[in-house]
């Protein structure tokens, strides 16, 4: 896996949307995450497609991924960030040029509908990160603990030779209506969180992280874009819920699909993100669940399962870097990230 050059104060992120225009809806929300990332040190470059009108950038796939192609291309660029997910980025991925993106690797990072992208990108050999986007986590970012301000500095800034990914204790749900310009870069109330729940698995596993937005990889199966039957050897697969917040039932089918594939007796671990907008029961349900499709519909009680951790549509995340060996501790639910994340 080719990893990206490290980021450093000073660096300079190429912002782009490849997927919704929700910066011409939102500019204020936009502006306050671009503010952030400028306080963090990051030079700012503003591509087309990062402020294009949202209906302008829904009907032109090709002016996102040429966006996306072009940051990669471009010598001076050291990172891109996602200005927000959405719904169709799967429309721009036969735009992309694969080629030069695989043979220029850069910190490229989003989540939601951005899962596209990270994980063909990653497919093609570079690693991606799944985490926060400039609407949704870096706009916020001055609202939460120094603990997490730390968190995302540090995993920026630094590259260690393993990183301890933490636990928070507790979480919200989205944010107050973004229509209200007096509520910008605010987060709904707190609450306890449950922390992780380690559903099975009898010793700590290791292997590659891969995976996004349950709902968006749904998208890709059967497709050109979806991996090989033998890509899931070895992989530890994440996998989290939308703002849509689907039903248990959903992802018991989504699940089922995935068991029919044979992907559960291949994997190291599987894991699931804490879902935006399920009650603690409605948690607990869906964790019976997933339980209940590997263990007892596909006869699977070897594989490590982990649940309710700390990424996807809640806040906060943590950053998962796609391709990067991981270490799951079957005691506490942590994971451990084995080596650099940056080159």
């Amino acid at each position: 896996m080719k990893k990206p050059p490290a980021l450093s104060i000073g660096s300079r992120l190429a912002i782009v949307s490849p997927s919704w225009g929700g910066p011409s809806v939102f500019p204020h929300i936009y502006q306050q995450g671009i503010r952030n990332l400028k306080n963090l040190g990051f030079e700012i470059c503003e591509y087309p497609s990062a402020t294009l009108d949202a209906n302008e950038l829904f009907h032109n796939p090709q002016i996102r991924a040429q966006d996306i192609n072009n940051a990669f291309a471009d010598n001076d660029i050291d990172g891109i960030i996602a200005t927000i997910g959405g719904s169709d980025s799967a429309r721009i991925l036969k735009c992309l040029d694969i080629e030069t993106i695989a043979n220029n690797p850069k910190f490229f990072m989003g989540f939601s509908d951005t899962s596209a992208l990270t994980t063909t990108l990653n497919q093609a050999g570079i690693i991606t990160f799944n985490g926060p986007s400039v609407m949704a986590g870096f706009a916020q970012l001055h609202n939460f603990d120094d603990k997490y301000q730390s968190y995302i500095h540090d995993f920026l800034f630094s590259n260690p030779a393993s990183r301890l990914l933490p636990t928070f204790c507790q979480y919200n749900h989205g944010y107050p209506d973004w229509a209200n310009i007096e509520q910008t870069g605010m987060r709904n109330p707190l609450l306890n969180s449950r922390g992780p729940q380690v559903l099975q698995g009898a010793q700590n596993v290791s292997g590659q992280l891969f995976g996004g937005c349950i709902e968006v990889l749904e998208m890709l199966k059967g497709t050109e874009f979806w991996p090989t039957p033998d890509f899931w050897h070895g992989k530890i697969l994440f996998l989290e819920t939308s703002q849509e917040k689907p039903s248990v039932e959903y992802v018991r089918y989504w699940l089922r699909n995935y068991g029919v594939m044979g992907v559960f007796d291949k994997l190291s671990a599987l894991l699931f993100g804490r879902p935006r907008d399920y009650s603690d029961q409605e948690q607990i349900e869906l964790e019976q669940t997933i339980l209940s499709v590997v263990r007892e519909e596909f006869f699977n009680s070897q594989l490590t399962i982990v649940a309710n951790l700390d990424f996807g549509h809640t806040d906060p995340q943590v950053i998962l870097p796609l391709g990067i060996q991981c270490e799951v501790d079957v005691q506490t639910g942590q994971l451990n990230l084995l080596e650099t994340v940056f080159a």
